[in-house]
């Protein structure tokens, strides 16, 4: 309690105004358990549904060749965290934003950047054993990352509540097993436990949608920041870039460089929201336990983005590759006729 203290004793001292502001958001504690449990429901359908992708002897062989999901890894806990960093910094965030904004970059790869990696035409058996790997190492290195960055503001050095932060890295794990084992030993039940958790989980994020509108009602104007929405649409879209750019150099395929790409600016959002719920009380966080779904609002539209724009490149390379390749044929079968017409004229030539 001691550290939740701090940090409300630094938030206090470094935006007064804004704390004047934070007093109007007093959440019923009924409506704020009931967000909570909502919250850990999303969190725990999804991780399983991730689970019951998952297949144990393609992890395997990716794990033989490690060479992507360890570019993937050293994108994911270098890039984010160190542009999360950079950018509460360079604004000037008081503490509270940056905590937020810190824990969201420290956040391993979520499930959406499956669905992007398909539609990018990319390794899903690359995005699925990354998205594993960046769950079970963020047990351990996302503690230790927010230890270091948070170094750099004053007072939040020993007031993140890791305890919390580790519990609920421990909770995602389990559901994950679950669904592993299941599709391993029951892989029949898996197409069921996908769409009745798709059903559950639209259920429940819609009711969280519609409770944290009537608890964030009045003060919900204090998220839509000139910093704040500056880190949510930059930090995605610096994820997606350097990822490429970094996979590139190492000279990872195309379709491996898309899929990293993808896993670095892709947060788990639904990991990132149940921390700040159930870590940090209302009183503390304030409206900023709403700035994940903020980013996964830019995260989703720049994706988007990424997606239409290398379709539309894709549909203006096929015609040219095949025109390139008809070319090419034709004069082979040309170089092929060649030889034939010279034959039939040396014969000619003779008689």
């Amino acid at each position: 309690m001691s550290s939740t203290m701090n940090v409300t004793d630094i938030y206090k001292e470094g935006n007064i105004s804004a704390n004047r502001n934070m007093s109007m958001l007093n959440i019923p504690p009924p409506l704020n358990n009931a967000i909570n449990i909502f919250t850990i429901i999303i969190l725990f359908i999804t991780m399983i549904s991730l689970g019951c992708t998952m297949e144990i002897s393609k992890i395997k062989s990716h794990l033989l060749k490690p060479k992507g999901v360890a570019i993937a890894m050293v994108t994911q806990f270098g890039i984010m965290p160190l542009t999360a960093f950079a950018l509460a910094k360079s604004l000037k965030m008081d503490s509270v934003k940056a905590v937020t904004v810190l824990i969201c970059g420290c956040c391993p790869g979520g499930n959406l950047s499956n669905i992007f990696t398909l539609a990018l035409k990319g390794d899903m058996n690359l995005s699925i054993v990354m998205t594993t790997c960046s769950c079970i190492a963020a047990l351990g290195l996302m503690p230790l990352l927010l230890l270091i960055y948070c170094q750099g503001f004053s007072g939040l050095e020993n007031s993140v509540p890791y305890v919390g932060i580790i519990s609920a890295l421990t909770f995602t794990l389990v559901p994950c097993g679950m669904g592993i084992v299941l599709n391993h030993y029951k892989p029949k039940y898996t197409p069921f436990v996908l769409k009745s958790g798709l059903s559950i989980l639209i259920i429940s994020s819609v009711i969280v949608f519609c409770l944290c509108g009537v608890a964030i009602k009045d003060v919900l104007w204090m998220i839509l920041t000139a910093d704040v929405i500056t880190v949510a649409s930059l930090m995605p879209l610096i994820g997606f870039m350097l990822g490429y750019v970094i996979s590139a150099v190492c000279r990872l395929s195309p379709k491996c460089s898309r899929t990293v790409s993808v896993e670095t600016g892709c947060q788990n959002i639904q990991l990132c929201v149940a921390i700040l719920k159930v870590a940090f009380p209302p009183e503390v966080i304030g409206p900023m336990f709403l700035f994940p779904l903020l980013y996964y609002t830019f995260q989703c539209a720049e994706a988007l983005l990424l997606t239409v724009c290398f379709r539309c490149y894709r549909m203006i390379k096929s015609p040219a590759e095949e025109t390139r390749i008809y070319t090419n044929v034709n004069v082979k079968q040309e170089e092929v006729k060649r030889p034939q017409c010279l034959r039939s004229l040396e014969e000619n030539n003779q008689t």
